[in-house]
């Protein structure tokens, strides 16, 4: 049930789903093969689809299609129209509100600072085990560290492996695990610029990127090299060639490309710290990678929403970083999103002010792996990275361990590759 108590219904499902698409949100591209969904009982959900997607199950479990109270939501100003992105006026609520029904409850929440989340009386699984969740936003991990070994908080989420390497004690425990998540740079190609981005100079900045080095800068040697936007372990990514530093190919491209002397871009970034990756520190490499074929880097680190506005104007930002953690456990998801395919984001990102960058060829391929399964899906998956690789749009840098630091006493922390952690399998022993 709901967290007011009222039942999680059909009609609920229905609406969300449809909502969700509709509203064009950076995650509605999950819902984009449903055409319409039919509720012909309260316990009943008949979607149909536009076209073949195999992977829609997998996209069900996605954390952004969460069922909604959709009858509390549309007392507030939600609506699953077909023209919600303009009348949907329910975000303000949503930020102030729950509508769900999970273990914890919205109490408040102060963008940049700090979320705390009650324990919701009506769940209906055992837990919560915590009366109260407060997530803080921590962005230095020293000081994460300090707090953590000081008992002010029980769990550090973004704890570098250096600073993590400083930790003794035993009321402090540390686990290193693999991850599915990543963070890269994408090159927009039609981003307003004084060297327009072209395949070969594309080509050129990911050659001269020391990715073994990058790992190093950044997390310490632990984290992995990553060949295409399909993260390690995802289908498709089996014998993928892996990046690898070729400074005098780089310069060979910039020089048959008219600029061999040398050339300045903007990198525009957010002030991130994912995954124990500080995006200053990564950037600050790719400056440093870049000056040895002759470009040099202007570094513009910018807050968050101020970031959001320039990537999304028609001005573009021609160099970024970015970062991405598994929606689902589809591959299909990176194509839909990082691919040169409708309805992607980064086919929109790579050309802003203009037309989607499309791709037939990904296109055709999209949607024979919708439409099969098993060893099929996997090679046209395969075949659709390695497409991604060859256009050089989005390059990942480091596919980061991530560093999990508790209290000893605290239990059920772990990795999960849907939201990286389950707030309700989190319990205190004793």
């Amino acid at each position: 049930m709901f967290s007011d108590g009222s039942p999680v219904e059909a009609e609920d499902v229905a609406w969300s789903w449809l909502r969700l698409r509709n509203i064009d949100a950076s995650a509605s591209f999950l819902l984009a093969s449903v055409d319409t969904i039919d509720t012909p009982d309260p316990q009943t959900v008949v979607v149909n689809l536009k076209f073949p997607d195999s992977a829609f199950l997998a996209k069900a479990n996605a954390p952004y299609t969460v069922i909604i109270n959709s009858e509390e939501a549309i007392a507030n100003g939600a609506n699953a129209d077909e023209d919600s992105e303009v009348t949907d006026t329910a975000d303000p609520w949503f930020g102030e509100n729950s509508a769900g029904s999970g273990p914890f409850v919205l109490e408040s929440y102060a963008e940049g600072d700090e979320l705390r989340l009650v324990g919701n009386e009506n769940f209906w699984r055992e837990g919560p085990f915590f009366n109260e969740v407060q997530v803080r936003q921590v962005q230095d991990a020293v000081t994460q560290r300090q707090l953590l070994e000081a008992g002010d908080v029980d769990i550090a989420m973004q704890i570098d492996p250096d600073t993590a390497g400083g930790i003794s004690g035993g009321d402090v425990l540390v686990d290193y695990v693999d991850s599915f998540n990543f963070v890269y740079i994408g090159l927009a190609e039609g981003a307003v610029t004084d060297v327009p981005l072209t395949p070969e100079i594309r080509q050129a900045i990911a050659m001269a990127i020391d990715y073994e080095g990058m790992i190093d800068v950044t997390v310490g040697g632990r984290g992995n090299l990553q060949a295409s936007p399909i993260p390690n372990g995802f289908s498709g990514t089996d014998g993928l060639t892996l990046p690898k530093r070729d400074l005098e190919g780089a310069k060979a491209l910039l020089e048959g490309a008219g600029v061999g002397d040398g050339f300045a871009i903007r990198a525009a970034y957010p002030t991130f710290n994912v995954y124990g990756v500080d995006f200053n520190t990564m950037m600050q490499k790719v400056q440093i990678d870049l000056a040895e074929v002759n470009i040099e880097v202007e570094l513009v680190p910018l807050e968050v929403s101020v970031w959001v506005d320039e990537w999304f104007s028609e001005a573009g930002i021609p160099l970024t970083a970015v970062y991405y953690a598994p929606d689902h456990t589809d591959s299909i998801q990176y194509i839909e999103y990082f691919g040169q395919v409708p309805d992607s984001r980064w086919a929109v990102q790579a050309n802003p002010g203009g037309d989607p960058l499309i791709d037939e060829e990904q296109v055709r391929l999209q949607s024979e792996a919708l439409a099969a399964t098993g060893a099929e899906k996997e090679a046209l998956y395969q075949q659709l990275a390695e497409l991604m690789i060859d256009q050089k749009i989005v390059l990942p840098m480091v596919n980061p361990q991530l560093v999990l630091a508790r209290r000893a006493e605290i239990d059920g922390v772990h990795y999960s590759a849907c939201c990286n952690l389950e707030l309700g399998r989190i319990s205190r022993s004793g």
